[in-house]
């Protein structure tokens, strides 16, 4: 792919320009600073569910990477911005839409990865074809473990830290676990990660069901949930959340035994309703939370102006991404992939203090431990934070792992 530098010379402009005709939207190989007319847009690909139950978290990363855009003008060094949104319908259409923003659209760089199954192999896309990808969502372990590469930045705290930070909220409520965790990635990640750290801690499992994805019929799981008695529900469901916890609510089961489960986005309780909603979970965000920066409640404040309701925590998520991925281009003055990865890899927020670590390209992040009110006040105001873990940002790089123990071995780009 040929760099395109701000440096580049009228001679080179013009010789591009004239080779490539009026009709090239993309000005890939074309410097960012150009005279207007000849200038095209930095086209940047979106691969974000459109259907199914994560759909909802989908659309919310969504309105995060605009609210990202419409902060910088939709322009990034005198150029226009522009998004394509494609659809993850699968692990496999994933794949081929990551090739597609790629091959056929000319996109710059790529964010996205609703699902860890996706993301996966949207991860191993972006190595084989050499292009920028920011994951906004997924939390699989491997994907800045075994898994990583250097063309791969993530966001949210990998599952096996999340367990680390919450696991010993839950063991307060005792040791006696019920897993109810889905069958793909993720849920099969949690289950791994928390199973590894509730036998260290001498805790039981008195039942473990691994559920298929998009299951409509909890009914017969809750039954033998409660014939087991456990001190405590984890749960690994994520976009199934809110049909589990309607039954839960109507079998008569909230409040008489503890449910919990990583990563649950806003959207999963608001699906869910205040009457069923119940829980502990962890959060990267909320936006009621008075410990948010200025930018953060900028976006929250922006968020509801433009699209009529409160930024959910996804809504970060995307907002956040898409922030590393524009100000690092911006700063790389170049949409040369090589120079995007080089300045994502020094990129550091000045207004929320975040950053990527550099041996596996994780954003290093504290997470929030969130409780459903007892009594939720309307629609939107479900939680109470009631922990921040790590408390001190200085641990972060302890409690997300080193080198050896996240097992990454970055090939270079």
């Amino acid at each position: 792919m040929t760099s395109t530098s701000f440096a580049a010379t009228r001679r080179q402009v013009l010789g591009t320009a004239g080779a490539v005709g009026a009709g090239a939207a993309t000005g890939l190989g074309m410097p960012f600073i150009r005279p207007a007319a000849a200038a095209g847009p930095i086209r940047i690909g979106l691969l974000e569910a459109k259907t199914g139950s994560i759909a909802a978290q989908s659309q919310y990363l969504v309105y995060g990477t605009k609210i990202a855009l419409a902060e910088i003008g939709h322009k990034i060094g005198g150029r226009p911005v522009e998004l394509l949104w494609y659809d993850e319908p699968s692990t496999q259409g994933a794949e081929q839409n990551f090739r597609k923003l790629v091959k056929e659209e000319k996109v710059v760089a790529i964010l996205g990865g609703t699902l860890s199954s996706s993301a996966l192999a949207e991860e191993a896309q972006a190595q084989e074809l050499k292009i920028p990808y920011v994951c906004n969502n997924a939390a699989a372990t491997e994907m800045t473990g075994k898994n990583c590469n250097s063309w791969t930045f993530r966001l949210n705290t990998p599952v096996d830290v999340q367990a680390r930070m919450f696991a010993p909220f839950l063991m307060g409520y005792g040791k006696k676990w019920y897993f109810l965790t889905a069958n793909y990635a993720f849920g099969q990640d949690i289950a791994k990660s928390f199973k590894k750290l509730l036998k260290a801690a001498g805790g039981t499992i008195v039942g473990d069901d691994t559920v298929p994805l998009n299951t409509a019929d909890y009914s017969a799981y809750i039954l033998k949930i409660r014939a087991a008695k456990p001190d405590m529900v984890l749960g690994g469901l994520a976009g199934d959340l809110a049909t589990c916890l309607k039954q839960w609510d109507e079998m008569g089961m909230r409040g008489k035994i503890p449910f919990s489960e990583i990563a649950i986005g806003d959207t999963d309780l608001w699906a869910v309703g205040p009457k069923a909603a119940t829980g502990l979970y962890t959060s990267l965000w909320w936006y009621k939370n008075p410990a948010n920066t200025p930018a953060e409640k900028r976006m929250a404040a922006d968020h509801l102006k433009m699209f009529g309701k409160p930024a959910a925590d996804k809504s970060w998520m995307g907002w956040q991404a898409a922030r590393s991925l524009f100000q690092s281009i911006a700063a790389a003055k170049s949409t040369d992939p090589h120079a995007i990865v080089a300045a994502l890899e020094k990129w550091h927020d000045p207004d929320t203090g975040v950053s990527y670590r550099g041996f596996d390209h994780q954003m290093l992040l504290s997470n929030l431990v969130v409780q459903v009110k007892k009594k939720i006040p309307n629609k939107w105001d479900y939680f109470d934070v009631i922990a921040t873990v790590p408390k001190n940002k200085a641990d972060l790089n302890a409690v997300y792992g080193t080198a050896a123990e996240v097992g990454c071995h970055m090939p270079p780009a």
